[in-house]
């Protein structure tokens, strides 16, 4: 057997033993959800890195990093961003509001502050979204173990799977946090070990760099090494992509729900903000290195797997792999996180079983993490990529919960049915640029639509929000003068 893969498994397995041993301590359903509210500014901080540090905030960052040079930072810098807004707003309000109501999930919240309707409309397109991103996660796990391992689809798929599924059955947001923090250990250890190994054999920066110009064109080196090199419509891109979904991503907001009082939420999400902003340059760097070491890539996400098995040492390159395969697996399990406790709260306690106790809640929420992991498996067996499609759907969740959430909070005149139309309008918009102008009879329907997105590089999420936005103003005035 392959000795890369013989080390992955052999961490695959502490792991699970870390999530069994401390899952002991999961008694019911409010440890499993928000680990008895009594996380520390630390374990908070440990357990949103994690689940923010995955594929693609390495290995696509590092491909980002190969094709763009320094200006791939603003794609994790801007996670960073979003998550420095989220400790200084958002976070400390909302968990204020969730420790008053004794809110688990954001559905209780959207509940709690509209109606069942807007909880519902929501949860339905935080279940599709979420079991994608789910299947995207596992497919990138396998296609990274495939090229440096020699690993079969079905078996990585299987085994990234079978790791976050179990550890995070067994104890929720109670042992996910722990084993959080082992998987943080090793990606930071295999990370920066890599990236100091590499920079070293280079010569340092100043034998890097000539690589680079040897390698990229003379024209272009000098935007290669610019912080700004891809101009300012990539970088909105990138902000508004990824700055509002780090502000109200329910994955994060839930594990949020988790802290022990408002200095935790804010010293723990802020250290998260402040360790993506400065991460941000690790994988884009690897990338760079990549560019200067390697012959020239036909997919510029080989980047970070090829330095791994054609530059490292055996011992370093199995660091590298493993600090790739924790944050793929962490990642899967913030969304896994997501999925099973949305589904446990807003549809078997809200719909199903509407009076069932604690106990069944837990017991329903564990079967559900297990049958959705299965599934997500089994969804990512039956593609051939959906990584494409992750950006989407990571726009759709955000289209769907930013204006209900932030509204919510900071306004006490929106109503339902305001949260309702904004969600309609900015999803309906959100597909209308993004895929109506691909059919050729509605191109002249979405020209005046699409306007912004193609003459003034403005980003279609942006686009979408406003629209949803000013929809949900219309709605509010009509209210008043009726």
């Amino acid at each position: 057997m392959n000795t890369l893969l013989i080390i992955l498994i052999a961490y695959s397995l502490m792991m699970i033993a870390l999530g069994a041993v401390v899952s002991r301590g999961v008694k019911e359903s409010n440890d499993f959800y928000v680990a008895g509210r009594g996380l520390g500014a630390m374990y908070l901080s440990v357990t949103l890195i994690a689940a923010n540090i995955g594929a693609g905030s390495t290995v696509g960052a590092a491909g980002l990093g190969y094709r763009d040079g320094l200006a791939a930072w603003w794609w994790v810098g801007s996670a960073g961003i979003g998550s420095l807004i989220l400790a200084l707003t958002v976070g400390p309000k909302i968990w204020k509001v969730a420790k008053e109501k004794n809110l688990l999930t954001v559905g209780d919240y959207l509940e709690h502050r509209f109606d069942r309707r807007v909880r519902l409309t929501a949860a339905v397109f935080l279940w599709l979204g979420s079991m994608v991103i789910l299947s995207g996660q596992l497919i990138a796990v396998a296609w990274i173990l495939n090229v440096v391992a020699g690993v079969s689809k079905t078996v990585g798929c299987l085994l990234a799977a079978g790791v976050c599924t179990i550890y995070f059955t067994a104890g929720g947001l109670h042992s996910t946090v722990r084993v959080n923090l082992l998987q943080l250990c090793v990606k930071f250890a295999g990370f920066i070990l890599a990236l100091a190994f590499v920079i070293h054999l280079s010569g340092g920066i100043t034998g890097l760099g000539e690589k680079l110009s040897a390698k990229v064109a003379a024209d272009s080196v000098d935007s290669y090494l610019s912080f700004f090199g891809t101009g300012g419509a990539a970088i909105a891109g990138y902000v508004a992509a990824l700055v509002p979904s780090f502000i109200v991503s329910p994955g994060l907001l839930q594990k949020i729900f988790g802290a022990r009082d408002t200095k935790s939420v804010r010293v723990g999400v802020g250290v998260n903000a402040l360790v993506l902003l400065i991460f941000a340059i690790v994988p884009v760097a690897i990338g760079m290195i990549a560019r200067g070491w390697l012959e020239p890539l036909g997919n510029r996400e080989l980047a970070m797997p090829m330095v791994l098995s054609e530059v490292l040492p055996l011992w370093l390159g199995a660091l590298l792999l493993a600090a790739i395969f924790s944050a793929e697996v962490s990642t899967a399990d913030a969304v896994l996180f997501m999925l099973t406790t949305s589904l446990g709260k807003d549809f078997y306690k809200g719909i199903l079983n509407p009076e069932a106790t604690d106990q069944e809640l837990l017991r329903f929420t564990r079967r559900a993490a297990v049958i959705c992991g299965v599934g997500g498996a089994l969804l990512a067996l039956a593609l051939e990529t959906v990584i494409g499609a992750l950006t989407v759907f990571y726009s759709i969740i955000t289209a769907v919960f930013l204006l209900p959430m932030v509204s919510g909070l900071y306004s006490k005149r929106v109503s339902a049915r305001s949260a309702l139309i904004s969600i309609a309008v900015t999803v309906g918009m959100l597909f209308l640029i993004e895929f109506a102008p691909r059919v050729s009879a509605l191109e002249s329907v979405t020209g005046l639509l699409t306007y912004p997105v193609r003459a003034w590089g403005v980003p279609s999420l942006v686009v979408a929000i406003s629209t949803g936005l000013a929809a949900m103003l219309v709605n509010e005035m009509l209210d008043v003068r009726g």
